[in-house]
């Protein structure tokens, strides 16, 4: 009798276990059933759109410097702004609401909504009148991402390379703490004044072709808890250490019939 309530026991506890380990490998691991998978990536280039609010370092070479320095910020024309991406506080430019920046001797210039590329072909269009073979140097300065949630270093980190992935950002906050929801991480972006809000799930493998997988400037990961987060703050410490407590209980029993 004793014997086979011991097996009972056993029996269950590893069943329970087995379901419990089933469960965390689908909810933990990333990029599920991926082989096979680098046949479906799709390969198209990524570069950031330029927006309202970005700051933009533009910088005018040519082979003649002096002709091209009148085209630069100078300290007399605006303030340098010190950021983590900026450190010299080099003179910049402030993209407006309408899409504009004011540009050194050649007044407004519409740059929202292009590409990195895009900006600079533009620039050099409007120079070559002035300019011979002029080099446009442009980059976002105060490119950055935040993420928060259940992560293990929520914060907002500014990008170098103005190019970064939703699993870098995560790698930036120190992953995904063990009761992070892999199948809902929650992406705020804003675009022409619309913010969306966009849900992903990187458990999946065709996350890669999404297009919240290259992150934009100022977008904001909020990664939800889990179910097991969700029901221990409804359960309550109290009822935690209950739990905790039966199966201590349970244990000791267990060994007292083993041992009678």
């Amino acid at each position: 009798m004793k014997y086979r309530l011991l097996k009972s026991i056993s029996i269950i506890s590893i069943f329970l276990l087995l379901i419990a380990s089933c469960a965390l490998k689908k909810d933990v691991v990333y990029f599920q059933e991926s082989i096979g998978m680098q046949n479906e990536i799709n390969n198209t280039s990524y570069e950031p759109v330029l927006q309202s609010d970005d700051v933009l370092l533009i910088i005018i070479s040519a082979e003649n410097p002096e002709v091209a320095a009148p085209y630069n910020l100078n300290m007399s024309n605006i303030q340098g702004l010190s950021t983590p991406t900026n450190p010299l506080g080099l003179q910049s430019y402030l993209i407006d609401k309408a899409g504009n920046v004011d540009f050194q001797l050649l007044g407004k210039i519409k740059l929202g909504g292009l590409t990195r590329i895009e900006a600079i072909q533009k620039i050099k269009l409007l120079l070559e009148n002035y300019v011979k073979d002029p080099s446009v140097n442009l980059r976002i300065l105060n490119f950055k991402v935040s993420v928060i949630g259940e992560v293990n270093r929520p914060g907002s980190f500014p990008i170098q390379s103005e190019r970064i992935t939703m699993l870098e950002a995560l790698s930036l906050a120190g992953d995904l703490t063990i009761y992070g929801n892999r199948n809902s991480i929650l992406v705020i972006r804003e675009k022409e004044g619309v913010k969306t809000i966009e849900k992903v799930d990187i458990t999946k493998r065709d996350f890669i072709n999404s297009p919240y997988y290259y992150l934009c400037q100022n977008d904001q990961i909020y990664v939800e808890p889990n179910k097991t987060k969700v029901n221990a703050s409804v359960i309550g410490p109290d009822v935690t250490v209950a739990f905790s407590a039966l199966s201590i209980l349970v244990t000791i029993l267990a060994l007292t019939i083993k041992f009678k």
